[in-house]
C-alpha cells in the first residue's frame, strides 16, 4: 500500500522547478515519482493562467515541456471523459488537485493496428483525488478517465508524461476497434494553440 505522506503543496513555479530536479532514471521508475507526487502537490490557486475550459470537452494545457517529460494541466467538466486509451509505452503519472476523477484501467486481449481491431476487457477503477494521486500501471497501461456526473464538480488533473509523445492508440472496447490518433495542446505555457503544436 502506498505511504500515506502529506504532500506539501507548492505554487505551480516551484512544482516545476522541483520536477526539473527529479533525476532521469526515476521517470524509469513508475513507484518512486508515485510517491514523488504523493509527496509534492501543486497549489491550485496558482494554476489559474494554465487552465481553459470548453464544455464540449475536456483541455489539454501544456505547462512545462523538456526532453525527459510534459507537464500538462487537463480541464474536466462535469460529464466529460475521455477515449480508451494508452501512451506510446512511455509512463504516465496523474494527480488531481481539484476535484476528483475516475481511472478505468484494461488489458488488452489482443490488438491488430493494421486491421484496426482489438480486444480489450475492463479490469480496476480507481478515484483520483488530492490524496491519491496515481502512476500508470506499466503492465497495464490502457485506461480511460472520467469526471461522472454524480460528481457534480469540475475537475483539474496534472499528468507528467516520460518521455514526450504526440500521438496514441484508442480503443473501443463496445465495437472492438483501434487506431492511433495525433494528439494536441489547446495551450501552451498559458496561451492559446489555435495551430495545434507544441
Amino acid at each position: 500500500m502506498p505511504s500515506q505522506a502529506h504532500a506539501t503543496t507548492l505554487p505551480i513555479e516551484q512544482y516545476i522547478k522541483l520536477l526539473r530536479e527529479v533525476p532521469a532514471d526515476m521517470f524509469e521508475d513508475v513507484p518512486a515519482l508515485e510517491e514523488w507526487t504523493r509527496k509534492h502537490s501543486a497549489d491550485p490557486a496558482t494554476l489559474d493562467r494554465y487552465l481553459t475550459w470548453n464544455a464540449q470537452h475536456y483541455t489539454r494545457n501544456l505547462i512545462d515541456h523538456t526532453d525527459l517529460y510534459d507537464l500538462m494541466a487537463i480541464c474536466w467538466d462535469v460529464g466529460h471523459v475521455s477515449s480508451i486509451h494508452n501512451h506510446k509505452g512511455q509512463n504516465c503519472w496523474m494527480s488531481v488537485p481539484v476535484g476528483r476523477l475516475v481511472v478505468q484501467n484494461y488489458r488488452v486481449i489482443s490488438e491488430c493496428l493494421e486491421e484496426n481491431r482489438c480486444e480489450i476487457v475492463p479490469i480496476d477503477s480507481v478515484e483520483m483525488n488530492a490524496e491519491n494521486p496515481l502512476g500508470v500501471n506499466p503492465k497495464h497501461p490502457v485506461h480511460s478517465v472520467r469526471n461522472p456526473r454524480e460528481f457534480a464538480q469540475r475537475a483539474v488533473s496534472l499528468h507528467i508524461y516520460s518521455r514526450p509523445f504526440d500521438s496514441c492508440v484508442v480503443y473501443s472496447d463496445e465495437q472492438g476497434t483501434c487506431g492511433e490518433i495525433k494528439l494536441h495542446f489547446n495551450t501552451l505555457y498559458g496561451e492559446a494553440n489555435p495551430v495545434r503544436k507544441r
